[in-house]
């Protein structure tokens, strides 16, 4: 999987845009300005953006995803891995754990089983 790399102005645009689309444009302006603080001029520039990134796109003024939240999430959690812990999925999740001495029944569980989907068959 490409890495799927979103700068914050970005993510912040395309959290918008997952919870609104398909939107148009005029409307992707308001709701910026309105919870973001930007001129219009700053959302057309993020949006540009975007849809150079492939991330959106923008037709006939309709703002519509193509790149779903969870494709974003997957890469940037990868990235997170192979950067901040070497690619080392076990030290990832002892850091995330970190001076937690215990997990509830329901998180281990649901860790297990996680585990238990993703093991290599024999």
């Amino acid at each position: 999987m490409e890495e799927l790399i979103l700068f914050e102005a970005e993510k912040r645009l395309m959290e918008i845009i997952w919870q609104h689309a398909p939107l148009e444009s005029g409307r992707l302006v308001k709701i910026a300005g309105d919870t973001l603080n930007w001129n219009k001029s700053t959302t057309y520039t993020v949006l540009r953006k975007l849809v150079a990134k492939g991330f959106v796109k923008n037709e006939d003024t309709i703002v519509s995803v193509l790149i779903p939240k969870k494709e974003v999430l997957i890469s940037e959690s990868n990235q997170i891995v192979k950067e901040s812990f070497s690619g080392s999925l076990p030290k990832f999740v002892a850091a995330f754990l970190g001076n937690k001495k215990t997990l509830s029944d329901e998180d281990a569980d649901a860790l297990m089983k996680l585990i238990r989907e993703h093991m290599k068959e024999d």
